[in-house]
């Protein structure tokens, strides 16, 4: 069975730069725009145009620089965000403009002040009007993820008639369960006239830690597209991290999704966007962490140093990562102990093992880590018992 294609959709430059403290200049910003291109993604969202002017000359210098991904910019349903944007994108060999308005009960009452109807009139407008800048236009039904369905199919069913070619479906509280909004996805494959024009995006905020889940419960459900950014970063608690559901997807090939992405790239783009934004992941955080690979525990490291695929699921060179390491700490086995040692250059027979090894523990339980420079104070403190052993 051939494989579907699942756009990525990165967000890092927008979404992933309304995190407090992470604004970047335009210089910072290009960089980060041209190894998206080199990492693969299939479009960029390059800023919010009409946000500022340094927001607005970025979007401009991204469009002339990326060569393979379309180039995005954000706007409200107004026609001044509208025009801003299609200025901005003049330059991009494969512009798009994203707008859209809220859709949820919520935001209709409160925020806008209006009715259903009226908001289904915005959208629509606010298309056709993006529609006569450029060819690709991407509606997002702000807070689709609290929207009741049978509204969010009427208000996707009208813009697909306007012109939309994305459909952006936004859990943009990270309310939503995988199961709830897979259902959502759904729903609106089998109920909106003209869907199978269009594709489906998942958008995911993780205010819950759902955001990575429900983007795979979108794709398994017919959506062809994931909004995500580099290390999940994003308002509050985050977006959908791109290198978790690229790795998901290659990781279970029975989903018969892949995506474009050069994954050997992915843990270098999370270092570089780290430099960048000034916000370091946590050491746990799942393919980039610099935990991801790193085994402490003597009985997984025993596992792994006789078959890495015991205790690792990804092949650390897949996502650019030199090889697993085998920390040492005061809950390692004998054979991770071995293991460092041999590479230092040390080929420990086991009686030298065994005077050894109770000397780790002790340095061990008193320096927490035993690094390299460790091991060798090890080798020449015990260097005499060793010696006893040949007589």
């Amino acid at each position: 069975m051939s494989k579907e294609r699942v756009q990525i959709f990165d967000t890092t430059l927008r979404d992933g730069e309304q995190v407090p403290g992470c604004k970047l200049n335009t210089k910072q910003k290009l960089t980060i725009a041209k190894r998206l291109d080199e990492l693969g993604v299939d479009v960029i969202e390059a800023g919010f145009p009409i946000s500022s002017p340094g927001d607005f000359n970025s979007v401009v210098e991204i469009a002339k620089l990326v060569q393979n991904a379309s180039v995005c910019g954000l706007t409200r349903a107004n026609k001044k965000d509208i025009e801003v944007a299609a200025e901005s994108l003049k330059m991009a060999k494969k512009p798009r403009i994203h707008t859209g308005i809220g859709t949820s009960e919520s935001h209709i009452k409160y925020k806008f002040n209006s009715t259903p109807e009226k908001i289904i009139e915005r959208a629509i407008d606010a298309v056709r009007y993006a529609k006569s800048f450029v060819e690709d236009i991407e509606f997002y039904a702000e807070d689709a993820g609290r929207t009741d369905n049978e509204y969010l199919a009427r208000v996707c069913e009208e813009v697909i008639k306007a012109g939309a070619t994305v459909l952006n479906i936004p859990d943009t509280t990270g309310y939503c369960l995988p199961e709830e909004y897979g259902a959502k996805i759904k729903y609106l494959k089998e109920n909106v006239k003209g869907i199978e024009k269009v594709t489906i995006s998942c958008h995911c905020h993780n205010d819950l830690g759902l955001a990575t889940a429900n983007s795979i419960a979108g794709v398994q459900h017919g959506a062809r597209q994931i909004e995500c950014t580099i290390n999940g970063i994003g308002e509050r608690a985050g977006n959908t991290a791109l290198e978790e559901v690229v790795m998901i997807l290659k990781q279970h090939p029975y989903l018969n999704l892949v995506t474009g992405i050069d994954t050997t790239l992915l843990y270098s783009t999370s270092q570089l966007v780290q430099q960048k934004m000034g916000i370091i992941v946590q050491p746990n955080k799942a393919v980039v962490g610099d935990n991801a690979f790193a085994h402490s525990s003597g009985i997984h490291q025993d596992g792994v140093i006789k078959n890495r695929e015991t205790y690792e699921i990804m092949d650390p060179a897949d996502v650019g990562v030199s090889q697993s390491s085998i920390v040492l700490t005061a809950r390692s086995g004998r054979a991770a102990l071995a293991y460092r040692a041999k590479n230092l250059g040390y080929e420990l027979t086991k009686d030298e093992l065994d005077v050894l090894y109770p000397e780790f523990l002790n340095f061990a339980d008193l320096h927490k880590e035993v690094n390299d420079e460790g091991i060798h104070q090890l080798m020449e403190e015990c260097k005499i018992n060793f010696s006893k052993l040949q007589l």
